[in-house]
């Protein structure tokens, strides 16, 4: 399987002035900064959601995000995805199938607040959408340590714009050696793991035939995506919640915290990397 990291996306960030200053003397010069701007999600005419988000791999943002918030049970139900640039942001109009969960839901359903880059779950109305235990996994996997470790030393390879900016979140799927093979990046952390589903599912890769490395701290939300999604192991590169920690147990997911290739810490499912 080739690297299919993303190069459309390396160009995902702006120059701004700045005036830097080291010890006694400054400067004037320029800084690359990541790009973030408001992405309207529409269905079938409807909107959605509103979510700050880097302008890049839009389609698998528009499969991923449909995917692991339930709005869509199928990739075939999502049949089309238009974008559109405004001045005030993108919107991103997807078209489904009639049988789509989101069809179904009522405004009240509806994210009617705007999805900070760094929430998974602004606007959300209902307590019971927090709190939602995740199905568990139908088939687990084992991983090796020296497959983690792999990929823990490569991870920064495949992050450009962050190795431009020094601001963006990544996730990546590796494979059963420790091999990164996809990578999105976002300023949201959820983002990029919704892009990265998304990416996978479009590539028609099974997540479950390898793990996930993320960037940030595994937060509930981030598990939740992931275990929508069928994967077994997770590597934080900081911490985990402990809702984070309660949902990956009790969806069969191995939770891996504090993540570097000679050291981590383990919090579900031990047995499970070998």
């Amino acid at each position: 399987m080739m690297c299919a990291t993303n190069t459309e996306s390396i160009t995902r960030y702006a120059q701004r002035p700045i005036v830097r200053v080291q010890g006694d003397a400054s400067a004037n010069t320029s800084d690359k900064v990541a790009e973030e701007v408001p992405i309207a999600m529409l269905y079938n005419d409807r909107s959605y959601a509103v979510m700050m988000a880097t302008p890049g791999d839009l389609d698998d943002f528009a499969l991923g995000f449909s995917l692991t918030e339930g709005l869509i049970s199928h990739p075939d139900q999502l049949l089309d995805v238009k974008t559109k640039d405004y001045v005030e942001g993108i919107s991103l109009s997807m078209r489904v199938a009639e049988q789509a969960p989101v069809n179904a839901l009522s405004t009240d359903d509806q994210r009617l607040l705007p999805g900070r880059s760094g929430c998974g779950i602004c606007g959300t109305r209902q307590l019971e959408d927090l709190v939602r235990q995740p199905a568990p996994l139908a088939k687990v996997r084992s991983f090796s340590a020296q497959a983690l470790r792999h990929a823990l030393e490569t991870l920064s390879q495949h992050q450009p714009i962050n190795d431009a900016t020094g601001s963006m979140h990544a996730a990546a799927w590796a494979d059963t050696n420790g091999n990164i093979q996809l990578t999105r990046e976002d300023v949201g952390r959820h983002n990029a793991l919704d892009k990265l589903i998304g990416a996978l599912t479009r590539e028609g890769i099974n997540p479950n035939d390898g793990f996930l490395l993320i960037s940030s701290r595994a937060s509930y939300e981030m598990i939740a995506k992931a275990a929508s999604a069928g994967v077994s192991m997770i590597a934080a590169i900081s911490a985990p919640t402990a809702l984070a920690i309660d949902l990956a147990r009790g969806a069969g997911i191995c939770l891996i915290g504090f993540s570097r290739p000679q050291r981590y810490n383990i919090y579900t499912y031990p047995e499970r990397l070998t």
